[in-house]
Formats: structure tokens, C-alpha cells, sequence
């Protein structure tokens, strides 16, 4: 039983490796481009907080991604945003825009940012 225990204790999984994709064709793909329409439309904020979008429903910007992970282009400043409206104050979840002001370039993350698919 020890040597079990032991085996399964020094056993070290790795994490999954992140990937950064040229397109995005994957679920969720069309809602990333509505909400970069939307937050383009509100001027990209980079001040974290809520943000009033149509229909009586709000959107989250994060403020600045940091980039910890270096899986996007390294010395660009980035801000990520929210893809979902929702009402005011509610839970977000793991789907984010991420736009990287040095190029322009943006990415959908559909996982908080375990992964990167460009849509512009």
C-alpha cells in the first residue's frame, strides 16, 4: 500500500500545453466577433469594469492581460474583454477576447486562456 501511495505521490502530470491558432472555427467563434464588434464599438475601454451594451445588458472589460504564460507575442500590450453580455454584477465565465494593441491583432481564449484562436 505504501509503495502505492508513494508511486502515485511522485508520479507529476504535466499541465496541458496551450496553443495559439491563425484562425478560429471553433463553437463560439461567431459570438468572439459580435463582442469585438461591440467593445470596437465602445473604443476597446482598458479600464477594468462594466460596460452597458444593448439590449439592457452589460459587458465585462478585465483591463490589462499580462501575458504571465508568454503564449502571446512578447513586449505587446494586451487587454482582455468578455464575450457574453449578461446583467450587471453577474458571474463571468472563461470565454474572453484578448486584443493585442501593438498590432491589433485579437484572439478568442474559450477557455480562460488555456488557449488563443485569432478572429481579426
Amino acid at each position: 500500500m505504501f509503495a502505492l501511495l508513494a508511486a502515485l505521490l511522485s508520479t507529476v502530470v504535466a499541465p496541458a500545453s496551450a496553443a495559439v491558432y491563425s484562425s478560429c472555427t471553433i463553437s463560439g467563434c461567431d459570438a468572439a466577433r459580435t463582442a469585438y464588434s461591440g467593445w470596437r464599438e465602445l473604443g476597446f475601454p482598458t479600464s477594468r469594469g462594466w460596460y452597458a451594451w444593448p439590449y439592457g445588458q452589460y459587458n465585462f472589460a478585465g483591463g490589462r492581460f499580462y501575458n504571465r504564460e508568454g503564449q502571446l507575442p512578447s513586449g505587446h500590450t494586451f487587454y482582455e474583454y468578455d464575450t457574453h453580455p449578461r446583467p450587471y454584477g453577474a458571474s463571468r465565465d472563461a470565454r474572453r477576447i484578448v486584443r493585442d494593441v501593438t498590432t491589433g491583432v485579437v484572439w478568442y481564449s474559450p477557455d480562460h486562456y488555456g488557449n488563443f484562436y485569432r478572429i481579426v
